[in-house]
């Protein structure tokens, strides 16, 4: 497996032999798995420590939902949310934080809180200012690739050729970056797992990941709890498969793995506990 060590600030991640893990922690009251559950500062530093307690290497934080049909909020309600937990976080926790957002005000004060790595789903396309800063600021970025915005990506997304259309998106932004000062093993590499995605185009991208990582950057997989996982499993059940449903946990497992088979270096999941047990054995199985 392609490996890669990412050091920055004052830390080292090295990504390969070993499963990076991202905990998510979503301070926001409409995410679509545990949206409400840690919108309180109280509630959201506590499900952080226990994430990075969990076996967490990277606290991602996010302050605006990016679930399909989503309204964006505004950058003072999302720096009202995120801000405060940042700041508490980053004095009691070893592991960076990373920011999940669109907005370059709101990941410029979130640096300045102590977070450490740039997650934009937009891949800079929302705000430009963001890879200015992210070059300024020599901070490592996750671009991602997304077909439309959250309020529209699932009105019947279609591909000509999927993977083709994707490594070309990510040829291009990885481009862009650099020509705005961004280093090359400063760039992460998401393809955006049911972001303008239908169901097979989930299991396509996981199924030929390799040709996402054959363009030689890490890979970042956030299929924890996605609404492909639900889908097949209701179709096979004789009820309903929510996200927070023991199934969908269960699903998620299996799209980790294969994953992380096919070559991808981070994973962004809900249950970093049961992940970081499950990642172990697949990184044995993996490095034999």
């Amino acid at each position: 497996m392609q490996s890669c060590i990412l050091e920055f600030d004052r830390f080292r991640l090295e990504l390969g032999p070993k499963t990076c893990i991202m905990g998510i922690l979503n301070v926001t009251p409409d995410s679509f798995s545990d949206g409400g559950k840690f919108n309180t500062f109280e509630t959201a530093v506590s499900q952080g420590i226990k994430l990075v307690n969990d076996g967490a290497h990277i606290l991602d934080i996010g302050g605006e939902s990016t679930r399909p049909f989503a309204t964006p909020v505004s950058e003072q309600e999302e720096l009202d949310r995120v801000i405060p937990v940042i700041e508490n976080l980053s004095k009691q926790i070893a592991v960076p934080i990373s920011i999940d957002t669109v907005k370059s005000a709101v990941a410029k004060e979130a640096l300045n809180a102590g977070a450490a790595i740039i997650n934009d789903i937009s891949a800079f396309e929302k705000d430009p200012a963001m890879a200015d800063l992210a070059a300024q600021r020599d901070v490592p970025v996750v671009l991602m690739h997304m077909k439309g915005t959250p309020e529209t990506m699932q009105v019947k997304p279609d591909y000509d050729d999927l993977m083709l259309e994707i490594t070309n998106y990510f040829e291009s932004r990885v481009t862009y970056a650099m020509e705005k000062g961004i280093q090359k093993n400063r760039i992460i590499l998401d393809p955006g797992i049911g972001f303008g995605k239908t169901v097979e185009h989930n299991l396509v991208i996981i199924n030929q990941l390799e040709k996402i990582t054959a363009l030689g950057f890490p890979v970042l997989m956030g299929p924890s709890r996605k609404s492909f996982i639900q889908n097949i499993l209701s179709e096979n059940s004789r009820t309903p498969v929510g996200p927070d449903s023991i199934k969908a946990e269960d699903g998620s497992l299996a799209a980790v793995a294969a994953s992380i088979l096919k070559g991808a270096h981070i994973v962004r999941v809900h249950d970093v506990e049961k992940v970081n047990s499950f990642t172990l054995i697949i990184d044995s199985i993996r490095n034999a």
